[in-house]
């Protein structure tokens, strides 16, 4: 009896262990595509791959967005307030 539970125990803690080892390595591949990715775009951009970088280019494209929604509603001046921020914030960037 003892024989048996000692095999259950040693099936579960390899499940366990298989488990995690999978999630471990898919964060992982997770992880490096990511840095992967913010690389590539930073790098064809021309800025560098910092966190400050990234927020910035962030806020010029929701700034170029909000001033497409603004040209959809026929909002031109606002449009054109909008427009003019995002390529100010992304000129900032893009050099």
């Amino acid at each position: 009896m003892e024989d048996f539970f000692t095999w259950v125990g040693r099936t579960l803690g390899e499940i366990i262990r298989f488990v995690v080892d999978l999630l471990t390595g898919f964060f992982a591949n997770i992880g490096n595509a990511a840095r992967g990715f913010l690389d590539g775009l930073s790098g064809a951009l021309g800025i560098p791959p910092s966190l400050i970088s990234l927020i910035i280019l962030v806020i010029g494209l929701w700034l170029l967005w909000k001033g497409i929604r603004a040209l959809m509603r026929r909002a031109i001046v606002a449009a054109l307030i909008w427009l003019l921020l995002g390529v100010v914030v992304l000129s900032w960037l893009i050099y």
